[in-house]
Order: structure tokens, then C-alpha cells, then sequence
């Protein structure tokens, strides 16, 4: 996404970032408040910009050549400002600062994760410790967005999965920023979304960059942990649409290689779902398609759909 490509663009942003920083610092000056502030804070950002707002910051020209995202989701207001506080960071310390102050209150995270994703990995933090709260804070509110995509069946922050993905996860130089266990905590994390943003076509280069996990020699390697992680998230998956989806999307593992017992992991899980009543409570589709994924990665003859 082009930045901002006028002078109008550019004070549109910086107004934006000074609005933000009032909000903030309401939402710090008010305990009874602050909750529903910063809620408002993070919906806001969250909101996609309209054409009114897009032909303020690209220009009428650049306006039409912006692609929503480039990334198959809507542009949001997060996506411009993101890239703002990268190529003005003065505009953004404010609300960085104040954004810290309210660290362990509800959206925090989730704000610090849409405004600042770009900025952790352009900036220099010498800190260890600084270092260490700013990744934990940026897998929390990932984990949290992405969690409010799955519960309504949208990618409102697909722009964000993808940047971590293709921009981070799989691009050294930027990963090598975090900290070690950051970066483990990343992986996890975009090892449970990867299927639901449909970007099964950077598996391959995802589980080659996987770091090193310390009880490796227990769980195996990163196909292994993939695994691990995927059948937890299918677990917790209430959505039907979304559930279907990712049971579609597993095929992909035909011919992966993992140990036997992820195998055995994966099998059960998705056998779980092929049985009406509890624990899962399956659908006739969701056991439908469970079958019928059981079938594609472990063909044996005896399978019976229900």
C-alpha cells in the first residue's frame, strides 16, 4: 500500500493520530470510562476507510490505484495509520506512550497490535525488556483480532495476519528482531490462523523458517507443532462456516511428514467431529466434511459417514 501521497494526506493522518491521543488520554484520565473508550478506540480504527477518506490521503489518483489491502481484505483506518507512524514515528509517540501507561487494560494490546505491527520491526529498541513487552503485547492483540474474525467470519484484519506472515514469519531479517520466545509465540499463533486466511500457499515456506522449539525432541519438528496447534484451534472452533472452512483447507497436509503420534493427534481430532451429540456437537456438514477429510489424508478401507 502506497503511503500517504500528499501534503493534505499527511495532516489528515497527523490529525487522526492527535484525535487517537485525546481518546487516550480520556481513557486514562477516567477509570468509570476507560473500558468503554478504548473499545471505542479499537472499533474506530478497525472501521474501513471510505472513498472520501481514501482520496484525502492518496490523492484522487492514487485513490483508484490503491487495491483494498493487497491482501484480499477492506482497507482500514489501522492499515494507513500503521504505515504513517513508519514514515512520521513523531506522530505516533504520543499515542505509543500513552498506549504503554494503559497496558493492562482491555484493548490495549489489541490497538498497540493494529497501529504498531509495522513500526516494532522499523525502529531500533535496544531495550531487552522494552523489547520483550512490545512482542507480547503484539501476539496478544493478534491473537485477539484474529479471534474476532474467526467469531464473525470476516477478515477485518487479514492486512495484519498477512504482514506477520509473509513480512515477518517468513522474512529472516525481521523475525531475528524479536525475541526468541517471541518468536516461538508467533509461530504458534499464525500456525492457527493460517488456514482461515487462506494462505495455505506459504505453509511450505512457513514450517522451513520455524525456530527452534526447546522440547523438540518430545513434540517433533515444525510439521509437528503445526499440527499440534491446528488440531487445538479446531477444538475451540464454534463457527460452522468457519469450522467447514478449515476442515476444507486441512486436505493440505496429504503427504506431510510428522511423527506418528501427530498423526494419531490429528486423526482423533477430526474424528471427534464426525459423531453427532458431545463433546463437539457437530453438524451433519461438520461431520460430513470430517469424514470426508479423514478419508483424503487417511484413507482406510472401513470408513463409514454418518
Amino acid at each position: 500500500m502506497p503511503p500517504a501521497s500528499t501534503a493534505r494526506g499527511s495532516a489528515y493522518l497527523n490529525a487522526l493520530a492527535v484525535e487517537i491521543e485525546k481518546k487516550l488520554q480520556r481513557a486514562l484520565a477516567s477509570a468509570t470510562q476507560r473500558r468503554n473508550l478504548l473499545q471505542e478506540l479499537f472499533a474506530d480504527i478497525a472501521l474501513e476507510v471510505d472513498n472520501r477518506a481514501k482520496d484525502i490521503i492518496f490523492g484522487e489518483v492514487g485513490a483508484i490505484s490503491v487495491a483494498d489491502d493487497g491482501y484480499g481484505g477492506p482497507l482500514c483506518f489501522y492499515d494507513v495509520l500503521s504505515d504513517h507512524f513508519i514514515s512520521m514515528p513523531k506522530s505516533g509517540k504520543s499515542v505509543l506512550d500513552l498506549i504503554v501507561q494503559l497496558w493492562s487494560q482491555s484493548f490495549a494490546s489489541n490497538i498497540f497490535a493494529l497501529l504498531f505491527h509495522k513500526w516494532l520491526f522499523e525502529v531500533q529498541i535496544d531495550n531487552p525488556e522494552v523489547l520483550l513487552r512490545y512482542s507480547s503485547a503484539l501476539v496478544q492483540g493478534a491473537t485477539n483480532v484474529f479471534w474476532i474474525d474467526i467469531q464473525t467470519n470476516t477478515r477485518r484484519f487479514q492486512s495484519l495476519f498477512q504482514y506477520l506472515l509473509e513480512e515477518v514469519a517468513i522474512h529472516s531479517e525481521r523475525l531475528t528482531k524479536l525475541p526468541l520466545q517471541a518468536q516461538r509465540n508467533l509461530f504458534l499463533l499464525l500456525s492457527r490462523f493460517i488456514f482461515f486466511y487462506n494462505a495455505v500457499d506459504k505453509l511450505e515456506s512457513f514450517l522451513k523458517q520455524f525456530p527452534d522449539f526447546p522440547n523438540a525432541f518430545l513434540v517433533g519438528g515444525a510439521a509437528d507443532v503445526f499440527v499440534t496447534e491446528l488440531a487445538d484451534q479446531l477444538q475451540k472452533l464454534k463457527v460452522e462456516p468457519v469450522l467447514l472452512h478449515y476442515l476444507s483447507q486441512i486436505k493440505v497436509l496429504q503427504g506431510v511428514e510428522f511423527r506418528t503420534a501427530t498423526s494419531t493427534r490429528l486423526k482423533t481430532c477430526l474424528y471427534s467431529f464426525t459423531s453427532p451429540g458431545g463433546p463437539m456437537y457437530p453438524t451433519r456438514a461438520v461431520r460430513h466434511a470430517a469424514w470426508d477429510t479423514l478419508d483424503f489424508l487417511f484413507p482406510v478401507s472401513g470408513w463409514n459417514s454418518c
